[in-house]
């Protein structure tokens, strides 16, 4: 199983509803995209306080590697992730990803 970790920097200008259809839109990948098996996000809802300017994140979980090198390249990701780089601070520079392999 691989978990694909993405954190972002929304621009503070950016409307709550633009926020609100961006994950709806992430979640939506799972009914569209083979081999997802779990989708959760949100907005940074820790009081320690080492976001380090990070406002939003989500984890989406894939069967295989296989199942997550098939997602990257994949039409309705590229649409969702080009929403999600209009919104970010930097665009994609707004951006971090990290995935590890359980």
């Amino acid at each position: 199983m691989i978990t694909h970790m993405v954190l972002f920097k929304v621009r503070p200008d950016v409307p709550q509803a633009e926020i609100d259809g961006i994950f709806a839109d992430l979640a939506g990948l799972s009914s569209r995209i083979a081999g997802i098996t779990s989708f959760a996000g949100g907005p940074y809802a820790s009081p320690e306080g080492l976001q380090r300017g990070y406002t939003h994140g989500f984890c989406m979980t894939f069967e295989s590697a296989a199942a997550r090198d098939a997602y990257l390249p994949h039409p309705a990701h590229e649409v969702v992730k080009a929403r999600v780089a209009r919104a970010l601070a930097g665009g994609v520079a707004g951006a971090l990803a990290f995935d590890f392999e359980s």
